[in-house]
């Protein structure tokens, strides 16, 4: 006789498949952002013009070298919360944490598709990859008996610490690219 869902730990699939998914998902977004942002910068500014010039430059990626580093340095945390996830069984709130953010990051992809009304990149794998996967998680967290509420507080913090962890692998590549 088995163990039961409820006495059953999160297996490899729900934990280093996190960093499985987010891989392919940024691989997409590697592949095309630089070229897509020269394309659509000149289309999205006079789309909505009443966006500052300052929110433009924050959000185009610079160089395609330095972003490549900033999606190596969200690597390293992407791995330390799968490998947090695997070791506790899938109950580190850490990796519950970045899981969800990695979700919401999926819905932002979206968002911004939408917004453009149009390929986004990260919109091809977020429908496909990024929400399914984390549904699917979550799901096996829960029928496990290791998913953590979630309440709105808890979101609120996650995306403050998923922002803080986008601007830290920018700060890191942009670094490491001046320093190469």
């Amino acid at each position: 006789m088995g163990n039961s869902p409820r006495e059953e730990m999160a297996g490899d699939a729900v934990t280093l498949g996190l960093l499985a998914a987010w891989a392919l998902h940024d691989i997409e977004e590697l592949a095309v952002m630089p070229g897509w942002w020269r394309r659509n910068l000149p289309v999205l500014r006079e789309r909505y013009p009443t966006v500052p010039e300052a929110v433009w430059r924050r959000a185009a990626p610079t160089e395609p070298r330095e972003f490549a580093a900033a999606v190596g340095a969200m690597a390293v945390i992407v791995a330390s919360a799968s490998v947090a996830g695997r070791l506790t069984g899938g109950r580190s709130a850490f990796y519950q944490s970045v899981l969800n953010a990695f979700g919401l990051h999926g819905l932002v992809h979206l968002a911004q598709a939408g917004l453009v009304r149009g390929y986004t990149p990260g919109s091809a794998t977020s429908p496909l990859l990024v929400v399914p996967f984390t549904l699917w998680a979550r799901h096996r967290l829960r029928r496990a008996g290791v998913l953590r509420a979630t309440r709105p507080r808890d979101l609120a913090v996650g995306i403050g610490l998923a922002g803080a962890a986008v601007a830290a692998s920018h700060t890191v590549a942009r670094r490491v690219v001046r320093a190469a």
